[in-house]
């Protein structure tokens, strides 16, 4: 006799992995994405440390360094848009070993450029390779971590970020006097070369990747009890998601009629968020030294911003994996406007701004850090990445952005004060994107419930 689908016993993939503790297995797929991140951050840091010993080296002005210093970033978007589909379709770890080599490879070469033009280009392919690993490191380590703790451990990941650049800034000013810039790129390249071999032997494929393409349950199985600490031998398996588990495009899935606003709302937020970080870390320098500071102050003041970055991703995590996440995440863009503003009210006095600027930075930080999660949230697993990664490599468009802005309102006559206050109004912006999203995820879910309601019939 043969078994209807209803009497067939499923494994749910998310309620086990819900139920269990942080397994050390776990904690290595963690600590390999973490390192993903900590690359980004290395290369961010010392990118700004190479820019003058390059034009010193060559004889370039600073007007000439522009695209070099902008390609790193470009490529990183088109690595971000690329790389989200393609994960979806072939699996996350193909997507981010391969892209962590790419990125080490050609970090690597860019230490023999003998031109700008050849060094601009290297760091513009070397840049599509990292915008590839971020994303789907994201989506790694959310279809891996169970429910309750997910928005923290996430979070966790990207503070890689922050220990990478504090790498990254101390290696420039420790090797760039001694060996020259080309040892930061050696360094930069060497270590995810090494990284993306370990990411070949050891990363496992996401298993929520594995059941919804129909992996053999061997395969499953063989994760499942490295999770669980004892052999497993399921049969049959399901992640629990009830729709869009069928093989539409990725990218026309979340820019589908059940995503498409929540997508949008989603790039708009991270969009401003980075737009005003990037200006921020990139002309609070000249603002402070503008505003009467020395160039002491105003380079202390500045690194303040970021300090803080790890602080605000740990308390945005806890509170997300305990209260509303989108509430938590606009509360603390709002937090970060108010506090930018009143930086710009504060010149003058030094101790003040300080305090000012590492709270700004801390809420900013955390903000946009706890973004990945809501995004990861928020689509299916057939989507997960493609909605991650466009999330992303939009959003790194408001950071090219915030760049320029930055220099066209200086250029402007803007001084700090007024520039600050206009940063706080897209920071604003990104909260209520956020609660409006919040607040149409609520209509829907009331709406599908009165939908399932069975109707009385009529005689």
């Amino acid at each position: 006799m043969s078994l209807t689908n209803s009497s067939v016993k499923t494994f749910n993939i998310e309620s086990f992995i819900d139920r269990q503790k942080v397994s050390a297995y776990q904690w290595v797929i963690l600590g390999l994405c973490f390192l993903i991140v900590a690359a980004d951050g290395f290369d961010t840091a010392a990118a700004g440390f190479i820019a003058p010993a390059i034009a010193k080296d060559w004889g370039l002005t600073r007007f000439a360094l522009g695209p070099l210093l902008s390609a790193a970033l470009i490529g990183s978007v088109l690595g971000a848009l690329i790389s989200g589909p393609l994960a979806d379709k072939i699996g996350r770890k193909r997507v981010l070993a391969v892209s962590v080599l790419v990125f080490g490879v050609l970090t690597l070469a860019c230490a023999k450029a003998g031109s700008l033009q050849e060094l601009t280009f290297l760091r513009l392919v070397s840049g599509i390779g990292l915008g590839a690993a971020m994303p789907n490191a994201t989506t790694m380590v959310s279809e891996y971590m169970p429910k309750k703790h997910r928005a923290l451990l996430v979070n966790i990941m990207f503070c890689g970020f922050t220990l990478g650049a504090s790498a990254g800034g101390l290696a420039a000013a420790a090797l760039i006097p001694a060996f020259g810039w080309q040892s930061i790129f050696l360094v930069g390249g060497v270590v995810p070369f090494l990284l993306a071999l370990v990411l070949f032997a050891w990363l496992p494929e996401s298993v929520r990747f594995m059941v919804v393409n129909s992996w053999p349950t061997e395969k499953i199985n063989m994760v499942l009890g490295r999770i669980a600490g004892k052999a497993m031998a399921e049969k049959h398996f399901t992640i629990g998601e009830t729709a869009n588990q069928g093989r539409n495009s990725p990218v026309a899935l979340i820019l589908s009629k059940g995503f498409r606003s929540g997508s949008l709302l989603l790039w708009v937020t991270y969009f401003m968020g980075l737009l005003v970080y990037y200006l921020m870390t990139s002309w609070l320098p000249t603002l402070m030294k503008d505003g009467g500071m020395s160039l002491q102050q105003a380079s202390l003041i500045t690194a303040l911003f970021p300090l803080g970055g790890g602080l605000g991703a740990i308390v945005c995590g806890l509170l997300m994996d305990r209260v509303n996440a989108h509430r938590v995440v606009a509360f603390t863009y709002v937090l970060a406007g108010v506090f930018i503003w009143c930086v710009g009210q504060s010149v003058g006095n030094t101790l003040f701004v300080g305090l000012l600027t590492f709270l700004a930075g801390s809420c900013m930080a955390g903000a946009q850090i706890s973004m990945p999660v809501l995004a990861a949230a928020f689509y299916p697993t057939n989507g997960r990445a493609s909605g991650v990664a466009w999330m992303l490599g939009i959003g790194r468009i408001g950071g090219i952005v915030g760049a320029f802005a930055g220099a066209v309102m200086l250029q402007a006559g803007f001084g700090i004060e007024a520039i600050l206050q206009v940063l706080a109004f897209p920071v604003f912006v990104a909260a209520g994107a956020l609660l409006l999203k919040n607040h149409l995820a609520k209509r829907r879910i009331a709406f599908d419930s009165i939908a399932r309601e069975p109707h009385s019939e009529t005689n």
